[in-house]
């Protein structure tokens, strides 16, 4: 069961109020983060077995949009555990389609989805693990890694209406980099108490994870992929 997470934990100086609330958070987010994770992927296999449709952009968009800020809105109560859920089996199925795609385009497709799996956990663990052990404060790369993910969404843009050779590849492996700092931003952020909620820390993580993968495989897939 998730522990009560503490809204005010620094109280009068308790600095082992605010230890326990920490690793109280972080339990929370780890055990969260895995359960969406799996239900996520579970939701993308089905969607891909299934041959499910895209939901098309504006859909996709609206639906994580709304999703969000609903899951936002009810962080504090149980009904936020239902609504993150609800948000992240909507990415899953979102991303059944692309993996069909990506199958379809690519002979080595399957290999491919396994190497970049393997290689966002691989950088997630390492990096989380790094952030854990030495307990650092991050929270110098804010600024830094909005201004980066704000150009990166208008290269895609760019990149949407404009072809140039290269253009994607470049952009997934700028994003790979972007969400491997986020990881560290946002892990940092639990660790020195600027993240008290788990839900958010859970969302937060989630889209790292999502993120990263997506570009990863994108980037493998132009780098070492034999099209059909």
């Amino acid at each position: 069961m998730f522990e009560k997470n503490l809204s005010n934990p620094i109280l009068s100086g308790a600095r082992g109020e605010s230890l326990i609330s920490t690793h109280a958070v972080l339990r929370n987010t780890y055990f969260l983060l895995s359960l969406t994770l799996l239900w996520s992927a579970g939701i993308a296999w089905f969607a891909l077995q299934a041959n499910l449709p895209a939901p098309g952009f504006i859909l996709s968009l609206v639906g994580i949009i709304g999703l969000y800020f609903l899951t936002y809105k009810l962080r504090n109560s149980a009904w936020g555990i239902v609504s993150i859920f609800g948000f992240t089996g909507f990415i899953g199925y979102t991303m059944g389609p692309f993996l069909n795609a990506f199958l379809h385009t690519y002979v080595n497709g399957g290999s491919l989805i396994i190497s970049a799996l393997g290689g966002t956990g691989l950088i997630f663990f390492a990096l989380s693990g790094y952030v854990l052990t030495t307990r650092k404060d991050f929270n110098f790369m804010r600024g830094f890694l909005f201004v980066g993910l704000i150009i990166a969404i208008v290269a895609m843009l760019l990149a949407f209406f404009i072809k140039i050779p290269g253009l994607q590849l470049a952009i997934s492996a700028a994003l790979v980099l972007l969400f491997s700092g986020f990881i560290l931003y946002d892990t940092s952020r639990i660790i020195n108490n600027g993240e008290r909620n788990y839900i958010l820390a859970t969302i937060a993580l989630y889209l790292d994870i999502v993120n990263l993968f997506q570009n990863l495989l994108i980037l493998l897939g132009g780098i070492s992929g034999n099209r059909n």
